[in-house]
């Protein structure tokens, strides 16, 4: 039974990934390629990695997810504003 909440665990990221990669919208490709790093996580709390899972939590989804949207949201433009100025 681990093991095979192990490979549903390791088929989420994967699928995160490849849709984190093909998505149109750049707030959904974060948001998957944070799901990733979450179901990385869980992965190791059940691999007995409490310490590894705690930081991809914090890191891997948290953070870095965060900075992203951060970056994102910095980097378009405004309505209104020339793009070259």
């Amino acid at each position: 039974m681990l093991t095979f909440l192990t490979l549903l665990l390791c088929i989420g990221i994967l699928i995160s990934a490849l849709l984190a990669t093909y998505l149109r919208s750049m707030v959904a490709a974060i948001v998957s390629a944070g799901l990733a790093g979450l179901f990385a996580s869980v992965t190791y709390v059940i691999l007995a990695a409490p310490d590894v899972a705690m930081t991809e939590a914090a890191i891997g989804s948290g953070i870095t997810t965060v900075v992203f949207l951060f970056a994102l949201s910095k980097t378009r433009s405004k309505p209104g504003s020339k793009a070259n100025d």
